[in-house]
Formats: structure tokens, sequence, C-alpha cells
């Protein structure tokens, strides 16, 4: 199953949260993401159906393997365009906003590339 950007979003926010509290719903995924918690429920539908996540009996998510590899990569990059903008004098917040967006669009031949070039020059 092929993930828009939203639910990568969502994935995303799941593994920041897990790696955070350990424990996640969707309640604190809405509250993380700044969105209704009827979205994060069509949401979770939605990554639950493509096999990214389960939901225990006590309503927590979590990631499967699939959705934690997904999910890793989508973090690494938005990690590592948030730092490069950063330290290239971008203004914090824009940086997160538009590693935030980078993330989605740049092929993954791109994103290596670029990640062994910057650290080629460390």
């Amino acid at each position: 199953m092929k993930l828009h950007a939203s639910g990568e979003d969502y994935l995303e926010a799941i593994l920041v949260l897990h790696k955070k509290t350990g424990m996640v719903r969707s309640v604190d995924v809405a509250r993380h993401m700044d969105v209704s918690k009827p979205s994060v429920c069509h949401a979770v539908a939605t990554l639950k159906d493509g096999g990214f996540l389960t939901v225990d009996g006590d309503f927590f998510l979590h990631l499967t393997d699939v959705g934690r590899e997904t999910a890793e990569q989508i973090y690494e990059k938005h990690q590592f365009f948030t730092i490069q903008l950063i330290a290239a004098g971008v203004d914090p917040k824009i940086a997160e906003a538009d590693a935030c967006r980078i993330e989605h669009v740049i092929s993954e031949e791109s994103f290596q590339r670029l990640k062994a070039a910057v650290k080629s020059e460390s």
C-alpha cells in the first residue's frame, strides 16, 4: 500500500510518541498533531488496513515491522533536513516545517546521496 504524506505523518507521530512514552493511544496522536480525534480514527483504520499498525484490546497503537521501518525512514529524513536547514541558518520553526514537506517528496536515491555528501564533508 502506498502511503500519502498524511499517513506518513501519522506513522512518524506514533513513532515519536512511542519513543517518548512507550505507549500511544489515538488521543495522544490527536494532541501531538493538533488534529481531531475522528481524523486520527480514520488514519488509524487506514494504517491498520495497510498493515502498518495494530490496535490492542486497550486501544494502544503498535507499529508493525513494516510500520516501524517506514516510520523510522520518514523520521530519519525529517531529522536530517531539520538539522541541515538549521545549520544553513534557517529559523528552527521554519526548518521544522520545511523538513516535514521535504521528507515526503524526496526520492530515496536523492536522500541517500545527500546524506552521503553531508557525511563526507564532516
